[in-house]
């Protein structure tokens, strides 16, 4: 099947030094530029983002500081990158919500305009998500191959998810399970502290504001100070405890967040 086009279809993708669509840099780009006479252009470069990559930013997307450090930065091939997207429309997977802030973040950082309010933008995860349905009702009807019957009834509803969470444990004990990547992080297994760490056993609080590192160690999830553990900045920045305590934080993070500094303190 060819698609319809009307004006080059840009395919782009990014790999970053992180997920702050304000504070982290692109490291690579990879454009597949499709023309509506079916031509393929394809464009792509490793880009020194100027500041550190992350361990956990590399373990995902294998690319070090090392790999980077004699590469053009982003605003050495910004105005070339602008060309390239002229006078095409976006395309990609999840780049609403972050590949296209994070390039917009670049294209301002390197004072090159790109203008994407002209453009058509395409986003291949919004379309699945809308496709296939990720409510309970349609997750019944995959697994258990039945009409749920009065969704949205408590009794209902909790009577058919302990009916999927059976359908799925038997259907995938023993497989692997990766991330977007394709990285393995786990495996399903008819255990619940297995499950329990991929429902999200790595969050501290209910909004995600403190998850566990890999070391185990609380750190910040949001912020100047994400990535940091939080008896660092506590110890470092005693007043961050203040500002979160009088700020517009969930009880159970605030709850959290003092259960934690009274820990430390107590060790000393």
């Amino acid at each position: 099947m060819k698609l319809n086009l009307k004006n080059p279809l840009c395919f782009f993708d990014l790999e970053t030094t992180g997920i702050n669509i304000t504070q982290d840099r692109i490291i690579e780009i990879a454009v597949i530029k499709v023309m509506p006479n079916g031509e393929v252009i394809k464009k792509s470069n490793l880009l020194n983002p100027t500041i550190p990559i992350p361990a956990e930013s590399s373990a995902i997307h294998g690319i070090y500081d090392k790999d980077v450090a004699d590469k053009q930065t982003f605003k050495d091939v910004a105005k070339e990158y602008a060309k390239f997207f002229e006078g095409s429309d976006l395309a990609g997977f999840n780049i609403l919500k972050f590949d296209i802030p994070v390039l917009v973040e670049e294209f301002l950082r390197a004072s090159v305009d790109f203008d994407y309010s002209r453009k058509k933008i395409i986003d291949a995860q919004r379309i699945f998500h809308l496709m296939e349905k990720r409510t309970l009702s349609a997750a019944y009807k995959f697994y258990i191959n039945q009409e749920m019957k009065d969704s949205h009834s408590a009794e209902a509803d909790t009577e058919a998810t302990l009916q999927v969470l059976l359908a799925q444990v038997a259907r995938y004990d023993g497989m692997d399970v990766t991330d977007g990547m394709g990285k393995k992080i786990g495996e399903i297994r008819n255990d619940m502290d297995v499950l329990h760490q991929l429902s999200g056993g790595e969050m501290v609080d209910l909004a995600g504001r403190m998850v566990l590192n890999n070391k185990g160690e609380e750190t910040f999830n949001f912020g100047k100070h994400k990535g940091k553990p939080v008896t660092q900045v506590l110890r470092e920045e005693p007043s961050y405890y203040d500002w979160m305590m009088n700020g517009d934080f969930a009880l159970d993070t605030k709850r959290k967040l003092t259960e934690i500094k009274l820990r430390n303190f107590n060790k000393k």
